[in-house]
Protein backbone atom coordinates (compact mmCIF):
# COMPACT_ATOMS: atom_id res chain seq x y z
CA UNK A 1 0.00 0.00 0.00
CA UNK A 2 1.53 3.49 -0.87
CA UNK A 3 0.25 4.84 2.48
CA UNK A 4 2.10 2.54 4.10
CA UNK A 5 5.24 2.61 2.02
CA UNK A 6 5.60 6.62 1.17
CA UNK A 7 3.41 8.45 3.50
CA UNK A 8 3.40 6.68 6.80
CA UNK A 9 6.91 7.16 7.41
CA UNK A 10 6.38 10.83 6.28
CA UNK A 11 3.15 11.82 8.17
CA UNK A 12 2.76 9.65 11.21
CA UNK A 13 4.55 11.76 13.51
CA UNK A 14 1.79 13.76 13.24
CA UNK A 15 -0.41 10.74 14.77
CA UNK A 16 1.50 11.73 18.03
CA UNK A 17 -0.37 14.85 18.48
CA UNK A 18 -3.69 15.81 19.16
CA UNK A 19 -6.19 14.83 16.44
CA UNK A 20 -7.17 18.28 16.21
CA UNK A 21 -3.67 19.72 15.86
CA UNK A 22 -2.59 17.08 13.37
CA UNK A 23 -5.24 18.29 11.14
CA UNK A 24 -4.27 21.73 11.64
CA UNK A 25 -0.33 21.10 10.42
CA UNK A 26 -1.47 19.27 7.23
CA UNK A 27 -3.80 21.89 6.45
CA UNK A 28 -0.98 24.25 6.57
CA UNK A 29 1.39 21.80 4.51
CA UNK A 30 -1.16 21.03 1.92
CA UNK A 31 -1.86 24.83 1.45
CA UNK A 32 1.60 25.84 1.08
CA UNK A 33 2.28 22.59 -1.49
CA UNK A 34 -0.29 23.40 -3.62
CA UNK A 35 0.45 27.52 -3.22
CA UNK A 36 3.96 26.84 -4.12
CA UNK A 37 3.59 24.61 -7.12
CA UNK A 38 0.57 26.97 -8.30
CA UNK A 39 3.03 29.77 -7.96
CA UNK A 40 5.87 27.92 -10.16
CA UNK A 41 3.74 26.35 -12.63
CA UNK A 42 2.11 29.39 -13.90
CA UNK A 43 3.06 33.00 -15.65
CA UNK A 44 2.59 34.97 -12.59
CA UNK A 45 2.82 37.95 -14.72
CA UNK A 46 0.18 36.52 -17.14
CA UNK A 47 -1.92 35.84 -13.93
CA UNK A 48 -1.69 39.21 -12.75
CA UNK A 49 -2.43 41.01 -15.70
CA UNK A 50 -5.40 38.97 -16.28
CA UNK A 51 -6.47 39.50 -12.54
CA UNK A 52 -6.08 43.71 -12.67
CA UNK A 53 -7.79 43.32 -16.04
CA UNK A 54 -11.14 41.26 -14.37
CA UNK A 55 -11.05 43.90 -11.09
CA UNK A 56 -11.20 47.00 -13.90
CA UNK A 57 -13.67 45.11 -16.14
CA UNK A 58 -16.02 44.33 -12.74
CA UNK A 59 -15.91 48.22 -11.22
CA UNK A 60 -16.66 48.93 -15.30
CA UNK A 61 -19.76 46.49 -15.38
CA UNK A 62 -20.95 48.04 -11.89
CA UNK A 63 -21.49 51.33 -13.72
CA UNK A 64 -23.20 50.13 -16.66
CA UNK A 65 -26.58 49.39 -14.72
CA UNK A 66 -28.25 51.36 -17.39
CA UNK A 67 -26.74 50.71 -20.68
CA UNK A 68 -27.43 46.74 -21.03
CA UNK A 69 -26.13 46.72 -24.29
CA UNK A 70 -22.30 47.92 -23.45
CA UNK A 71 -23.23 46.01 -20.26
CA UNK A 72 -23.16 42.77 -22.18
CA UNK A 73 -20.31 43.21 -23.96
CA UNK A 74 -18.47 43.89 -21.26
CA UNK A 75 -19.63 40.57 -19.65
CA UNK A 76 -18.56 38.52 -22.45
CA UNK A 77 -15.13 40.10 -22.40
CA UNK A 78 -15.05 39.82 -18.25
CA UNK A 79 -16.08 35.90 -18.82
CA UNK A 80 -13.31 35.35 -21.34
CA UNK A 81 -10.55 36.55 -19.65
CA UNK A 82 -11.78 35.01 -16.83
CA UNK A 83 -11.79 31.63 -19.01
CA UNK A 84 -8.30 32.44 -19.50
CA UNK A 85 -7.29 32.52 -16.00
CA UNK A 86 -8.49 29.27 -15.47
CA UNK A 87 -7.09 27.63 -18.10
CA UNK A 88 -4.02 28.74 -16.38
CA UNK A 89 -4.95 27.84 -13.42
CA UNK A 90 -5.74 24.56 -14.25
CA UNK A 91 -2.16 23.73 -15.28
CA UNK A 92 -0.93 23.71 -11.26
CA UNK A 93 -3.77 21.27 -10.59
CA UNK A 94 -2.28 18.27 -12.70
CA UNK A 95 0.55 18.47 -10.94
CA UNK A 96 -0.88 18.50 -7.60
CA UNK A 97 -3.97 16.32 -7.59
CA UNK A 98 -2.91 12.93 -7.35
CA UNK A 99 -0.46 13.67 -4.55
CA UNK A 100 -3.20 15.51 -2.77
CA UNK A 101 -5.85 12.99 -3.24
CA UNK A 102 -3.30 10.34 -1.92
CA UNK A 103 -3.01 12.37 0.94
CA UNK A 104 -6.54 12.62 1.74
CA UNK A 105 -6.47 8.88 1.49
CA UNK A 106 -3.78 8.92 4.02
CA UNK A 107 -5.84 11.23 6.08
CA UNK A 108 -9.45 9.68 5.69
CA UNK A 109 -7.45 6.43 7.20
CA UNK A 110 -5.39 7.19 10.26
CA UNK A 111 -7.58 10.77 11.19
CA UNK A 112 -11.44 9.67 10.18
CA UNK A 113 -12.13 7.84 13.47
CA UNK A 114 -10.89 6.93 17.33
CA UNK A 115 -9.27 4.14 17.95
CA UNK A 116 -9.89 1.17 19.90
CA UNK A 117 -8.58 1.24 22.97
CA UNK A 118 -7.54 -1.91 24.98
CA UNK A 119 -10.60 -2.80 27.04
CA UNK A 120 -12.69 -0.55 25.50
CA UNK A 121 -15.97 -2.21 24.15
CA UNK A 122 -17.41 -2.05 20.68
CA UNK A 123 -19.81 -3.19 18.25
CA UNK A 124 -19.39 -5.76 14.79
CA UNK A 125 -22.43 -5.74 12.36
CA UNK A 126 -23.23 -8.03 9.40
CA UNK A 127 -25.37 -6.48 7.31
CA UNK A 128 -27.42 -9.07 4.56
CA UNK A 129 -28.78 -7.87 1.26
CA UNK A 130 -31.67 -10.03 1.07
CA UNK A 131 -34.24 -10.87 4.35
CA UNK A 132 -32.41 -14.09 5.45
CA UNK A 133 -33.75 -16.05 8.90
CA UNK A 134 -31.47 -18.05 10.56
CA UNK A 135 -28.41 -18.11 13.11
CA UNK A 136 -24.90 -16.50 12.38
CA UNK A 137 -22.62 -17.50 15.07
CA UNK A 138 -19.28 -14.89 15.56
CA UNK A 139 -15.97 -16.96 15.88
CA UNK A 140 -13.29 -14.92 17.91
CA UNK A 141 -9.29 -15.77 18.05
CA UNK A 142 -7.87 -15.65 21.77
CA UNK A 143 -7.27 -12.10 22.85
CA UNK A 144 -10.84 -11.13 22.08
CA UNK A 145 -14.70 -11.88 24.12
CA UNK A 146 -18.02 -11.53 23.04
CA UNK A 147 -19.79 -9.25 25.52
CA UNK A 148 -23.30 -11.32 24.94
CA UNK A 149 -24.02 -15.07 23.05
CA UNK A 150 -21.44 -15.20 20.02
CA UNK A 151 -24.71 -16.81 18.03
CA UNK A 152 -27.66 -14.69 17.03
CA UNK A 153 -30.52 -14.49 15.30
CA UNK A 154 -30.56 -12.51 11.78
CA UNK A 155 -32.94 -9.97 12.27
CA UNK A 156 -34.17 -6.72 9.82
CA UNK A 157 -31.24 -7.88 7.63
CA UNK A 158 -28.25 -7.73 10.23
CA UNK A 159 -26.77 -9.23 13.12
CA UNK A 160 -24.81 -7.24 15.78
CA UNK A 161 -22.43 -8.00 18.95
CA UNK A 162 -20.17 -6.01 21.52
CA UNK A 163 -16.83 -7.08 22.03
CA UNK A 164 -14.04 -6.38 23.81
CA UNK A 165 -9.93 -7.19 23.70
CA UNK A 166 -6.53 -6.54 24.56
CA UNK A 167 -4.19 -4.92 22.60
CA UNK A 168 -3.40 -6.22 19.06
CA UNK A 169 -4.99 -7.18 15.53
CA UNK A 170 -7.39 -9.91 14.85
CA UNK A 171 -9.55 -11.54 12.09
CA UNK A 172 -13.13 -12.00 13.40
CA UNK A 173 -14.98 -14.58 11.59
CA UNK A 174 -19.01 -14.83 10.87
CA UNK A 175 -20.32 -17.99 9.78
CA UNK A 176 -23.75 -19.06 8.74
CA UNK A 177 -24.71 -22.24 7.04
CA UNK A 178 -21.31 -23.30 5.74
CA UNK A 179 -20.54 -20.07 4.83
CA UNK A 180 -17.78 -18.41 6.95
CA UNK A 181 -16.97 -14.28 6.22
CA UNK A 182 -14.30 -12.59 7.86
CA UNK A 183 -13.25 -8.69 8.97
CA UNK A 184 -10.14 -7.09 10.36
CA UNK A 185 -10.06 -5.61 13.56
CA UNK A 186 -7.33 -3.44 15.57
CA UNK A 187 -7.18 -3.20 18.83
CA UNK A 188 -4.09 0.09 19.87
CA UNK A 189 -4.44 3.40 21.09
CA UNK A 190 -3.19 4.88 17.81
CA UNK A 191 -4.56 3.26 14.83
CA UNK A 192 -7.81 1.96 13.29
CA UNK A 193 -9.16 -0.34 10.51
CA UNK A 194 -11.23 0.42 7.46
CA UNK A 195 -14.60 0.11 9.43
CA UNK A 196 -16.89 -1.45 6.62
CA UNK A 197 -16.05 -4.39 4.40
CA UNK A 198 -18.01 -4.33 0.96
CA UNK A 199 -18.96 -7.91 0.29
CA UNK A 200 -21.98 -8.02 -1.61
CA UNK A 201 -21.80 -11.35 -2.37
CA UNK A 202 -25.87 -11.92 -3.23
CA UNK A 203 -25.75 -12.60 0.74
CA UNK A 204 -23.92 -10.53 2.72
CA UNK A 205 -24.08 -6.78 1.84
CA UNK A 206 -21.44 -5.44 4.24
CA UNK A 207 -19.40 -6.05 7.69
CA UNK A 208 -18.74 -3.20 9.64
CA UNK A 209 -16.20 -2.36 13.35
CA UNK A 210 -18.28 -0.01 14.93
CA UNK A 211 -15.62 3.22 15.21
CA UNK A 212 -16.71 6.42 16.66
CA UNK A 213 -16.01 8.69 14.08
CA UNK A 214 -13.53 11.93 15.57
CA UNK A 215 -15.58 15.21 16.20
CA UNK A 216 -12.52 17.86 15.71
CA UNK A 217 -14.65 21.11 16.16
CA UNK A 218 -18.61 21.63 17.33
CA UNK A 219 -19.57 25.00 15.20
CA UNK A 220 -22.52 26.04 16.75
CA UNK A 221 -24.08 22.62 16.75
CA UNK A 222 -22.42 21.88 13.37
CA UNK A 223 -20.14 18.93 14.54
CA UNK A 224 -16.75 18.52 12.10
CA UNK A 225 -14.51 15.98 11.54
CA UNK A 226 -11.54 15.98 9.63
CA UNK A 227 -12.54 16.94 6.05
CA UNK A 228 -14.47 19.99 7.53
CA UNK A 229 -11.88 20.88 9.92
CA UNK A 230 -9.37 20.75 7.09
CA UNK A 231 -11.56 22.78 4.51
CA UNK A 232 -11.87 25.54 7.06
CA UNK A 233 -7.69 25.85 7.91
CA UNK A 234 -6.92 25.05 4.45
CA UNK A 235 -8.93 28.64 3.16
CA UNK A 236 -7.70 30.02 5.78
CA UNK A 237 -4.29 29.30 4.68
CA UNK A 238 -4.37 29.64 1.68
CA UNK A 239 -5.16 32.59 1.73
CA UNK A 240 -2.35 34.23 3.94
CA UNK A 241 0.01 32.10 1.93
CA UNK A 242 -0.76 33.44 -1.19
CA UNK A 243 -0.93 37.28 0.32
CA UNK A 244 2.49 36.40 2.00
CA UNK A 245 4.58 35.20 -1.24
CA UNK A 246 2.11 37.18 -3.72
CA UNK A 247 0.35 34.47 -5.32
CA UNK A 248 -1.82 35.85 -8.53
Amino acid sequence: MVFERILDPIFSPVLALPILWAVIILSFLISLIITLVYKYTTDQNLMKQLKDEMKELQKELKGLRGSPERAMQVQKKLMQINGKYMMQSMKSTLYSFIPIILIFGWMNSNLAYEPIFPGQEFGTKITFEKDFTGIIELSVPEGIRVNEEAKKEIKDKEAKWRLSGDRGEYLLEYIMDGSKYSKEVIITEKMYKEPVKRVNDGTVKSIEIEYKKNILLNIFGWKLGWLGTYIIFAILFSILIRKAIKVY
